[in-house]
């Protein structure tokens, strides 16, 4: 397997994510591309002895956390890395794409060089959060679509749910339990957008396609009620966010807590071991990367501000959606996603 990694416009810079292209090649046995600076890419290759493991592609020119996601489209950025890595996947040259570069950016170029997969609307982001065990919790989307109708939402639930059993949980007969996001848990709450997706995943339910167990509140999700959490990419996004702005602040609490008299101290050192298990248990950059479900070859984008550790699961999360055979079993479930009224 060969993935290629935008070693470009990530927050650390070019260095630190060829790296984490290193550390994947030696742990996991793949492939890679790297794009970006060769100059600066080069020399860590060779550093490491994976020249005849890790092709180089010269593209010095990056899209920045500033630009507007249009840039790649005309002018100079569209010959940036970001661009050069999507142009290679739809040429076949790789398995996937990784890169922690812009997102509008990223969600652009994948529509525009590789395309969506025939029949779907909208590509959405859908993270794995480390919630409610059972390997996590898929929110999809996260932010990729502002505006939604009711079959996107439909299309999210179908893809979120072949992501979420055949590369998450490694395939099985039960299917992934699909909640959507609402204010309240009743069939009648929410907007129109949530009460017409309520009724066609309710019927996508009674025909044995979709584990739909109806709305969710935000305050289940930690619980892991649902396997997969669909909703609109507004309040996709403010969910996470919330989510992760939460696990920040209990994160700096408890440090608080443990180092707040000599008595905690020694309770923090009696649990220390529990207390690591849990911080990386909750810790996003175990995950790594979310894909970009709905393109019709496999992209991944890694948080804006991966270290190597972090690049390095997105590109593990990117082998198991290749694994898992994804696009194929959404390509070939297209007609149960179409809305007929």
């Amino acid at each position: 397997m060969r993935i290629i990694v935008d070693t470009m416009g990530s927050d650390k810079g070019c260095a630190e994510i060829t790296k984490g292209v290193i550390e994947a090649v030696n742990e996991f046995g793949i492939d890679a591309i790297a794009v970006g600076n060769a100059a600066e890419i080069a020399p860590i290759v060779a550093e490491a002895g994976l020249e005849s493991r890790i092709e180089i592609v010269d593209a010095p020119i990056f899209v920045t956390m500033e630009d507007d996601h249009n840039v790649v489209i005309r002018g100079e950025k569209s010959k940036s890395s970001m661009v050069a890595a999507m142009k290679l996947l739809s040429d076949g040259k790789g398995d996937a794409v990784v890169t922690a570069g812009n997102t509008g950016a990223t969600i652009t170029a994948a529509t525009l060089y590789i395309s969506r997969i025939r029949g779907i609307r909208r590509a959405a982001l859908a993270p794995i959060m480390p919630l409610g065990g059972r390997g996590g919790v898929l929110l999809i989307d996260c932010g990729a679509n502002v505006a939604c109708t009711p079959e996107y939402l439909l299309q999210f639930a179908y893809m979120g749910s072949y992501y979420m059993r055949f590369a998450v949980k490694n395939g099985g007969e039960e299917l992934p339990r699909v909640g959507l996001l609402n204010i309240g848990t009743e069939s009648h709450k929410g907007t129109e957008l949530q009460q017409e997706a309520y009724k066609l995943l309710t019927e996508a339910h009674e025909a044995g396609t979709l584990n739909f167990i109806g709305n969710i509140e935000g305050r289940d999700i930690p619980f892991g009620v649902a396997d997969v959490v669909v909703a609109d990419g507004f309040s996709g996004n403010v969910c996470l966010k919330t989510l992760e702005g939460m696990g920040k602040l209990f994160g700096q609490e408890l440090k608080r807590i443990m180092y707040a008299s000599l008595k905690t101290k020694i309770g923090g050192l009696m649990l220390k071991k529990d207390l690591n298990g849990l911080k990386k248990q909750l810790d996003y950059k175990e995950i790594g990367g979310s894909p970009l479900i709905g393109i019709s070859a496999p992209v991944f984008k890694a948080h804006g501000s991966a270290d190597a550790f972090t690049l390095k699961n997105a590109i593990k999360q990117s082998i198991r959606y290749v694994e898992g055979d994804i696009i194929r079993r959404i390509t070939e479930n297209i007609d149960k996603m179409k809305v007929s009224r």
